[in-house]
């Protein structure tokens, strides 16, 4: 830790930056998890270094995501609970790129606050990298900016970036699918990280308790909103990377905002369509909780929310049982959804 570094000046402005040494100091051994081979650099540095193993790769293409959690760190300070939303933070990066076959490599993120408390930030990165453990992408850099006054000193934002990796010639551009492949979901852990502008108003989450939301429910099994709700985002990198490994893979979508309407047509071509079968879908109870409190209607829930499906993945018809074992060898209750169909309707819910 640097102990020479002390400005009276600016800490009377509202920034310590020995808060951020040792933030920096408490994070180190979380980090230390999430190195893979490659990894060259130390956290600390201008900038951080992967060395490439192109070994089996014939036409290296890079792939790379940014995103943020989204309102739903509104529900981590009410909780005052913020050692999951790391791992939201993540996956929402490397859900994002395995839908185009890529290994992700290494991760960023970006932390922004009102006050640097050390602990709170070391709970964050601690998130972070148990999403980086969970994907197989190492932390390898990122950026804590003290910002009093552009942010209350009990709240602040996250957001994160990845690079990930895919032979040219892998690549799920859905040109090879047809009528016929089957949609398979796999399941999410709950609402993930999108529609919580929806669901802060529904639930007055800007004004309820910690108390309040922190009651178990009987619709939700038992555990409280707030529990359901913090749940952090499924990963699927690892179970995909599988599945590839075994069979062809026609297309992939990452369910987050906008539901099934917007993210599933994103992987079909022109002239094709899914065709999900309502009846099938494993819909959790949040979601029904969610629609009845809010009188939602049902095409918006499925606008808006994933509905308890994560990710679809578009398998011809003789791997799709070959594809629903590999899937449940992984830990993914995998099943079939629909299927994919000749329309000029990217997408039919019946």
């Amino acid at each position: 830790m640097n102990t020479k570094s002390k400005s009276d000046s600016y800490a009377a402005a509202g920034v310590d930056i020995t808060a951020g040494y040792k933030a920096v100091e408490l994070m180190k051994s979380h980090i230390a998890r999430t190195k893979v081979p490659g990894v060259m650099s130390a956290i600390g540095g201008f900038g951080g270094f992967f060395e490439l193993d192109l070994e089996g790769i014939s036409k290296p293409v890079l792939v790379s995501g940014t995103d943020g959690v989204g309102t739903k760190l509104k529900l981590a300070f009410i909780m005052d609970k913020h050692d999951t939303i790391g791992v939201d933070c993540v996956a929402m990066c490397v859900n994002d790129i395995i839908c185009a076959g890529a290994k992700p490599l290494f991760f960023l993120d970006y932390i922004a606050c009102g006050k640097n408390v050390p602990e709170r930030i070391e709970q964050i990165v601690a998130g972070i990298c148990d999403g980086c453990v969970q994907s197989g992408a190492a932390l390898i850099g990122g950026e804590t900016a003290e910002m009093p006054g552009f942010y209350l000193e009990d709240e602040y934002d996250l957001a994160g970036y990845c690079t990930g990796i895919v032979d040219k010639d892998k690549i799920i551009d859905n040109s090879k699918m047809e009528a016929g492949d089957k949609v398979i979901a796999l399941p999410s852990s709950g609402v993930h990280s999108n529609g919580f502008s929806l669901v802060r108003k529904i639930f007055n989450l800007d004004t309820v308790s910690r108390e309040e939301i922190s009651k178990p429910n009987e619709k939700l099994g038992g555990i409280s909103l707030g529990e359901a709700l913090i749940k952090p985002t499924r990963i699927y990198v690892k179970p995909i990377l599988d599945l590839l490994k075994k069979v062809k893979v026609k297309g992939i979508s990452h369910i987050t905002g906008g539901g099934f309407y917007e993210n599933i047509p994103r992987s079909i071509p022109e002239g094709l369509g899914a065709k999900i079968e309502k009846k099938k879908v494993k819909v959790l109870p949040i979601f029904d909780l969610i629609a009845e409190a809010g009188e939602i209607s049902e095409h918006d829930m499925f606008n808006t929310f994933n509905m308890g499906v994560g990710m679809s993945v578009v398998i011809t018809p003789d791997e799709e049982e070959a594809a629903l074992n590999i899937l449940r060898e992984n830990g993914e209750d995998a099943y079939t959804i629909g299927e994919i169909v000749e329309s000029e309707d990217k997408i039919q819910i019946v």
